[in-house]
């Protein structure tokens, strides 16, 4: 039997390796099958194994290998929309990205860009697990070559600071770089969870002057998730979306093992409500960034990150399914 005779459920020498213990079998993102040919799929899950545009602490190119297990906790239909992805869509995991050049930030960068591409020129659909955060601007490099899109950007930091150490792509700058790039429309933009000091205010500061909505944590606090949720969906309306969650947006008790945990964010169940209140948004794409394995023994951040990513892919499989 195969996957697309099964209805999607992902299948594996005849079985259904979702029934199966979770122990068994070459670990994949959500126990998917490998992608072999592209073009019978939907959606493609996708690791991204590069940290090497960290300002601190490294660790999330361990991210996938980590987040991939983790994954194997995961089941099929979920407990609130009744959603069963794999029912909507194929979907497969096409593995990582295959780097050339891991020592050459900009060689990277490309390396990223190429792979998704091909993805985009397929018509897949694509959810990564990365890797630092610089990973999303390539991606949208990929995703938005056509016209710009909207963001939803789920975070601790804005990530929209300019150059350090002489470097325009650390994972504090993709969005700035994207905007500069017309990749995103930041009208169309929306940051939430934002919080932490700086030592320089100019991120906030490119952020607002270009037109973005920062949600600052104290405000998601005093609103609630379902009317940061609402004003989400106002500011994306119903153009082509792109969501970018990083497991800092969580506060450090539910997700430790990130490079640069800030206090006072996300619950990780208001981190799932959050998501569920994109539902409905035209998504063309997601990622989950910034898993660093190393600062989390438990591994608790990879499992929290599992989740979070089970939550895309139904928003992904939904919107798949709408769009065409």
């Amino acid at each position: 039997m195969t996957d697309s005779e099964s209805g999607g459920t992902p299948i594996r020498s005849g079985r259904d390796s979702m029934s199966a213990p979770r122990y068994m079998d070459i670990a994949t993102f959500m126990r998917a099958p490998v992608i072999s040919d592209i073009s019978a799929f939907d959606i493609a899950m996708v690791g991204v194994p590069y940290d090497g545009a960290v300002t601190n602490r490294p660790g999330a190119r361990h991210g996938p290998r980590e987040v991939r297990n983790a994954s194997t906790m995961m089941r099929a239909i979920h407990p609130t929309t009744r959603v069963n992805p794999y029912e909507l869509c194929r979907i497969g995991d096409a593995g990582d990205v295959p780097f050339t050049r891991i020592y050459d930030t900009e060689g990277s960068i490309q390396d990223i860009a190429e792979f998704f591409s091909s993805l985009s020129r397929a018509g897949v659909t694509a959810l990564a697990v990365g890797g630092d955060h610089s990973i999303t601007l390539p991606i949208l490099r990929a995703m938005a070559r056509d016209r710009p899109v909207g963001l939803i950007h789920i975070d601790a930091h804005t990530d929209t600071w300019d150059a350090f150490m002489g470097s325009r792509y650390s994972h504090g700058a993709p969005f700035r770089r994207a905007v500069e790039e017309g990749l995103i429309d930041p009208k169309r933009t929306i940051q939430i969870g934002i919080r932490g000091a700086q030592n320089s205010t100019e991120g906030w500061d490119f952020s607002a002057s270009s037109g973005m909505r920062v949600v600052f944590m104290d405000e998601v606090a005093r609103m609630g998730i379902d009317a940061i949720g609402e004003e989400a969906r106002r500011i994306v309306g119903d153009g082509p979306t792109y969501l970018s969650f990083d497991i800092d947006s969580l506060d450090p008790a539910f997700a430790p093992g990130t490079g640069t945990p800030e206090v006072g964010g996300l619950t990780a169940i208001e981190g799932q409500a959050l998501i569920r209140q994109c539902r409905g948004v035209q998504l063309v794409g997601a990622d989950v960034v910034e898993v660093a394995p190393p600062f989390d023994p438990s591994g608790n951040t990879a499992l929290v990150a599992a989740t979070m990513m089970y939550e895309l892919l139904c928003l992904l499989a939904e919107a798949r399914g709408l769009n065409d």
